[in-house]
Order: C-alpha cells, then structure tokens, then sequence
C-alpha cells in the first residue's frame, strides 16, 4: 500500500510534549525522508516511545505539529498508510496467529486471494510458518511480538513505525528482519525504527540519536562514526553525550 505523496515522510515542527511536571520533549524539529530506514535511537527515558506516539497520532502534545505524508499525525486519512508496533505487543490471544495476521489484513482492505497471499507471505517474513495454527496464547513473549510485527507489516503502509521491534529476538532473526526492513525502504516505504541497541544503528539509513527529548544528532552512520571519530555506534553515542556535557559546564 503506497500513495502518491513525494514529499518526507515526517515533518516535526516545535514538538512539545509535557508529562506531570516535566517536559518530555521540550521542542523538537526533526524531518525523515521518505524512503529509508530511520533509526530512532537512545537510552531508556530518552523519549523515542513518547516521539513514535506522536508521530501515529496517540500522544497528547502541548505545542507543535506533526505532519505525515503530507496530512497532520492521527488523520484518518493516514489509517492505511501507517502501521504501527508497539513495544507492548497488540494482538488477540485468544486467535492463532493466521487469523490475527488475516483480521489486521482485512482491517486494511485486503480480500480474497490477496489476503491470503499477503497473510502467507508475511508468515514467511516474520519466521512464523511453523507456528500459523496456534493459539497467540500459547506463544513465547518473542513470537508473540513477531505476530504484533506481522500484523503492521501485511497491509504494506506506506510508513512503518517500529517501536523496538527487535527486542527479545535471537540474532538470527535479528539480522532477517533488519533484512527486510532495507528490502521495503527499497520499495519506496519509509520506516522509522527505535532502539537502544546501538550495534543496530549500522543497518539505518540515517540515524537520529535522542537524549530527554532532544535530538543530539541526525545524520548517517558513516557520518556519525567521522564526526565522533569513534569506532562503533557505542562509543560514538558516548561521546556526543560528553561533548554535550562539556558544553554544558562551559556555557554555564
């Protein structure tokens, strides 16, 4: 599912976001190209759930705009056009894992023959084929969150919005679905995907690195590790935290 906007996938403007006392976000700008796998990344707290949420249009905002492909975050015109998955997986237990992948199929649009093909081949991607005919109930907390996964991506939204997607995953699987992540950003679909595992940061196309709700930096992988001058992602992500932290005691 695709549709004919050519402008970037996101446009974040101003973005504020307050929880009790505290500014989540206290006002972000931020802009993801259409057509590549972005990776949302930080520690744990750094706001990349409290951003994803604003960027489906669930997360009450104090002030700003966010704009997806072309149309304000949550329009209803975005409902088949952004799949979304949460860290907490969103399917019924009580159906197997066909039939929920089939209900988030038909919720899209799809029928007949292209809703089984799309259910058979999402199966495929998600490493699930073994596993169609059982009760979500009876699965692992891991396979679980792959049919939450499979149910976003059966409908191919036109922008994907992965909220750690990977987490609890062997490395295997890992590696096939960043994988298929770089196939579907090939196609023309824009993904955005959040992590705190910074050796991930490798297979994005570009990067945004968080800390309390502001961006530390956006930039590609090859451009982070020759800004940085570090080796990996790890010891890169460091090091802009201490250059922060240093600008910080100067300008104080």
């Amino acid at each position: 599912m695709m549709n004919n906007y050519d402008g970037p996938a996101v446009v974040i403007s101003g973005l504020q976001v307050v929880r009790g006392h505290r500014d989540v976000i206290p006002g972000l700008h931020l802009e993801v190209p259409a057509g590549e796998v972005v990776g949302l990344l930080g520690p744990s707290g750094s706001g990349k759930s409290t951003l994803m949420r604003c960027i489906v249009g669930v997360q009450v905002v104090k002030a700003g705009t966010v704009t997806v492909l072309g149309h304000p975050a949550g329009s209803a015109a975005l409902r088949r056009e952004v799949g979304y998955v949460t860290q907490t997986p969103s399917v019924y237990d009580d159906l197997t894992v066909r039939e929920n992948i089939a209900y988030f199929a038909r919720a899209v649009g799809l029928r007949g023959t292209g809703l089984r093909d799309a259910v058979d081949r999402t199966l495929v991607e998600v490493d699930l084929v073994d596993f169609a005919g059982q009760l979500v109930r009876d699965l692992s907390g891991g396979q679980e969150s792959r049919v939450s996964l499979a149910a976003a991506l059966v409908g191919r939204p036109t922008l994907l919005v992965l909220d750690e997607p990977t987490v609890g995953l062997d490395p295997v699987l890992r590696r096939d679905l960043w994988e298929l992540f770089a196939r579907l950003a090939e196609q023309g679909h824009s993904l955005v995907v959040s992590s705190h595992v910074m050796d991930e940061a490798t297979r994005c196309d570009r990067l945004v690195l968080l800390r309390e709700g502001e961006v530390l930096a956006d930039l590609t992988p090859d451009e982070l590790l020759v800004r940085t001058g570090a080796v990996d992602a790890d010891a890169a992500f460091l090091a802009l935290i201490d250059a922060e932290a240093a600008s910080h005691r100067s300008a104080s």
